[in-house]
């Protein structure tokens, strides 16, 4: 198991996002708002599947570290900190899956 964490990738990502967009891709992605990573995001986020239906261990490794990569990006574009997000996990988590989803409210 590496040491390396959600939360260092998010350091990563708040300091990349904080350059000039001419020498960061992380912050040429900020740039353009949510709906640039955003889309990004939804693009890995189908390679990702699309890697774990076909069984490709080391094509869904990579998809998915893509995948949390660009919804850091997301979060940062949103202004939404990833401790936000680690509280509503940990929020969920304290109850059974299926009694979390039969609180919550209809959409």
């Amino acid at each position: 198991m590496t040491a390396f964490t959600l939360a260092d990738l998010d350091r990563i990502v708040r300091e990349r996002a904080a350059a000039s967009p001419e020498e960061s891709y992380t912050a040429k992605l900020v740039a353009g708002g949510p709906a640039r990573p955003a889309k990004k995001l939804g693009e890995e986020a189908v390679e990702a599947a699309i890697a774990a239906v076909q069984g490709d261990r080391d094509g869904l490794t990579a998809e998915a570290a893509d995948v949390l990569y660009h919804l850091l990006v997301v979060l940062r574009a949103a202004e939404v900190p990833l401790d936000a997000v680690m509280a509503e996990l940990e929020r969920r988590t304290a109850q059974s899956g299926i009694a979390e989803k039969a609180a919550r409210r209809p959409a």
